[in-house]
């Protein structure tokens, strides 16, 4: 048996997306290629998972257009709250 991978990000972080993010697959309703999200594109961490093939965790994030696409840690960064 394996040991998992701890997880870097927690469920509820606020994150932006590092590049534009395609349709894998994932969305059969969609073009194959299609534009989920945007590069920038801000989102919440919704569930944290583990891909078990790769050994690496993965990340449900809904962005602000409504889209819930899974990310692998290098397809998001935490996003820099400003203080007022």
């Amino acid at each position: 048996m394996m040991d998992l991978r701890p997880p870097r990000f927690d469920w509820g972080l606020r994150v932006l997306a590092c590049a534009d993010i395609h349709n894998d697959g994932s969305y059969p309703e969609m073009p194959a290629d299609a534009l989920l999200v945007g590069r920038d594109s801000a989102g919440e961490i919704v569930r944290v998972g583990h891909h078990e093939e790769s050994n690496t965790p993965l990340y449900l994030v809904e962005f602000a257009n409504g889209m819930i696409v899974g990310c692998l840690e290098e397809e998001i960064t935490p996003l820099l709250e400003q203080q007022p």
